[in-house]
C-alpha cells in the first residue's frame, strides 16, 4: 500500500512540479521562493497522504495559499520599513534650548500620533509627509492603487492633527 502511495506522489512529482513552479513564480516573482514554496506544498500534500482526494488540485492550492502568505508577507515588511521618525530631516534643528525642547516634544507627539495609524494607513502617510514620496511612488511601493494612497495619507493627516489638537488642548486646559 505505501508502495503504491509513493508512485501516485512520485508521479504527481514528475508531472505537476515544472508547471507548479511557474504558477507559483506568477505570484511570489522569484524562483527561489517559488521553489521553496513548491517544497513545502509538496511536503504538505504528501504529509496528507491518502487522506487527499484530488492530490493535483490540493497540490496546487496548497501552493497558491503559500504564495499568498508570502506576498501578504512582502506587503507587511514593505509598511514596516518606511523609514525612522527620529530622523535628524524629520526633525528641524533649531537654535535655544526651549525652542529645541518644544520641536522635541512636538516630534514625539506627531510619532506617538503615526504610531496609533493601521499599519497600510502609517506607511502610506509616512512615505508621503517624512519622505516626500509621490502618491504613485507610494501606491508602487506598498501595492495599493493610487486613490487608496490619497484615502490613506488623508487619514492620517485628520487623525495626527486630532491627537495633536487633543494634546494640546489638554495642556492648556491644564495650564489655565
Amino acid at each position: 500500500m505505501a508502495d503504491s502511495r509513493n508512485d501516485l506522489f512520485a508521479r504527481l512529482f514528475f508531472d505537476s512540479r515544472a508547471a507548479l513552479r511557474r504558477y507559483v513564480r506568477k505570484f511570489v516573482g522569484s524562483p527561489e521562493t517559488a521553489e521553496e514554496i513548491v517544497q513545502e506544498a509538496f511536503l504538505r500534500t504528501y504529509e496528507r497522504g491518502e487522506g487527499v482526494e484530488m492530490p493535483r488540485a490540493f497540490l496546487f492550492s496548497t501552493a497558491r495559499n503559500l504564495a499568498a502568505n508570502v506576498r501578504r508577507d512582502q506587503r507587511t515588511s514593505k509598511t514596516d520599513s518606511v523609514g525612522d521618525f527620529d530622523d535628524p530631516r524629520v526633525m528641524p534643528q533649531h537654535g535655544s534650548p526651549e525652542e529645541t525642547a518644544l520641536a522635541e516634544e512636538r516630534s514625539r507627539l506627531i510619532k506617538l500620533a503615526v504610531e496609533r495609524l493601521p499599519p497600510q494607513c502609517r506607511a502610506a502617510f509616512a512615505l508621503r509627509v517624512f519622505h516626500d514620496f509621490s502618491y504613485k511612488e507610494i501606491a508602487a511601493q506598498l501595492e495599493i492603487s493610487e486613490k487608496t494612497v490619497e484615502k490613506h495619507v488623508a487619514r492620517g493627516l485628520r487623525e495626527t492633527h486630532a491627537l495633536l489638537q487633543r494634546r494640546y488642548r489638554d495642556v492648556g486646559d491644564r495650564n489655565g
